[in-house]
């Protein structure tokens, strides 16, 4: 009797393109073996070293923590060390991200996805005389912005956003959710310059709230509910 969890074999549908030799991008298809705890990354990872040395793709740790192979798969995306290949099916479509240049494959330009990170100065700015041990805070007041800290910077969000797709000028949920996390940090002394920067076309208000970043969010961040906080804040404060 074959057992249940008996490996089986998978096509994955891989879009391919290769600037050097490729007008358009075009798919290819791999038959790969598959175990049900397998994840996507495994089966490219098994590509690449066994069928097509050529095929490019971003990883790194390979446990959801450093956020380098966020990709579209199966129309959704998502990061390909997390995603099971049991949830798939026989047939799984790989692409990459939407909205960015592909470089080559499933490697994406990230230029301006961090250029709009850098914007939003994500860092603690506060040049007051600094206490003898730490700058302290409450429970409450850690729990205020304690969700968007738990972003990797994947770009599955802004890859996912329709605003973003327009219009590369927009500033991307990512970075709204980075200008999030210091704008309501109580130790943080940039808030109004923050909001300041938010407060433009391309800023907060190129969000059209579709909701799409909060699906795409591979660390469970509730991130349209992050940037109608900063929306909230820049009316309250800058108008």
């Amino acid at each position: 009797m074959a057992r249940a969890n008996a490996r089986r074999v998978v096509t994955l549908e891989i879009q391919r393109f290769n600037p050097e030799i490729d007008s358009a991008p075009h798919q290819q298809s791999f038959q790969v073996e598959a175990d049900p705890s397998d994840r996507v990354l495994d089966l490219l990872n098994r590509i690449k070293w066994f069928q097509d040395g050529t095929l490019a793709f971003r990883r790194s740790c390979g446990q959801g923590i450093c956020g380098s192979d966020a990709m579209c798969i199966n129309g959704r995306n998502r990061l390909a060390c997390k995603v099971l290949v049991k949830n798939l099916g026989e047939h799984i479509s790989v692409r990459p991200l939407p909205g960015f240049r592909v470089i080559k494959d499933l490697v994406v330009d990230l230029r301006p996805f961090f250029q709009h990170y850098i914007e939003v100065m994500p860092y603690l700015i506060n040049d007051e005389r600094p206490p003898a041990t730490e700058r302290l805070q409450s429970p409450e007041e850690r729990a205020r912005y304690d969700d968007t800290t738990k972003c990797i910077l994947c770009a599955a969000c802004t890859g996912a956003c329709p605003p973003f797709w327009a219009n590369g000028r927009f500033i991307g949920p990512a970075a709204l959710v980075n200008a999030h996390r210091f704008i309501f940090d109580s130790r943080d002394r940039g808030r109004a310059e923050r909001l300041a920067i938010l407060n433009q076309r391309f800023g907060a208000w190129g969000c059209r709230d579709v909701g799409n970043c909060t699906e795409a969010c591979p660390r469970g961040i509730q991130v349209q509910d992050a940037i109608d906080q900063c929306k909230r804040a820049i009316l309250a404060e800058l108008t």
